[in-house]
């Protein structure tokens, strides 16, 4: 699958992109809010489990580059979740973008394509996104995009240990019905 917007474009991502892709996911600002960066390794892997949701479900993460020139500036779209959360299974939408795309609005931008193509064309009823609490930037687009807190639903990471400042996960989630209403 492949989407576009004004400024971006959005496509599964290609052999090439393990290097770019790498380099960003191994950024210790970019990881702020993960555990910690990650090898090459770690993201090869991570890609190809995401391929493999792609083949499964129809969707999935996708990489993000710039139409003016062509460069990949990060991940954004739906995957699947599968298990290792409270809100799973459910479809969940999500972004990472390189420092140097930050505050330019192409995660709100990426984001509200990905909405429109879940609820337009795969017919998804609903889309949950989560993150850590801290992480107030990833809480804000979600905002902006329409999705709303379910703080019910809002969980301790269990991968994390206790204590851990990334453990308490906030949860947003959007209906179709209310993404339909606003639209």
């Amino acid at each position: 699958m492949h989407l576009q917007t004004d400024r971006l474009i959005l496509r599964p991502f290609e052999a090439g992109d393990l290097k770019p892709f790498s380099h960003i996911n191994a950024d210790p600002e970019v990881m702020r809010f993960f555990p910690a960066p990650q090898t090459s390794e770690e993201t090869a892997q991570m890609l190809a489990k995401w391929a493999d949701k792609q083949t499964r479900y129809g969707y999935g993460f996708a990489a993000v580059e710039t139409r003016h020139d062509k460069q990949l500036i990060g991940m954004a779209g739906l995957s699947r979740l599968e298990d290792g959360v409270p809100i799973a299974p459910c479809s969940e939408i999500g972004w990472r973008l390189t420092p140097s795309a930050w505050h330019k609005g192409y995660a709100t931008e990426a984001a509200r394509a990905w909405l429109a193509y879940g609820f337009d064309t795969l017919g998804l009823s609903e889309i949950f996104s989560y993150t850590p609490r801290l992480n107030l930037a990833s809480q804000r687009v979600m905002q902006r995009i329409g999705m709303q807190h379910a703080q019910a639903l809002d969980f301790e990471y269990p991968a994390l240990p206790e204590g851990h400042a990334l453990r308490p996960m906030v949860v947003y989630r959007l209906p179709s019905q209310t993404y339909v209403a606003r639209s």
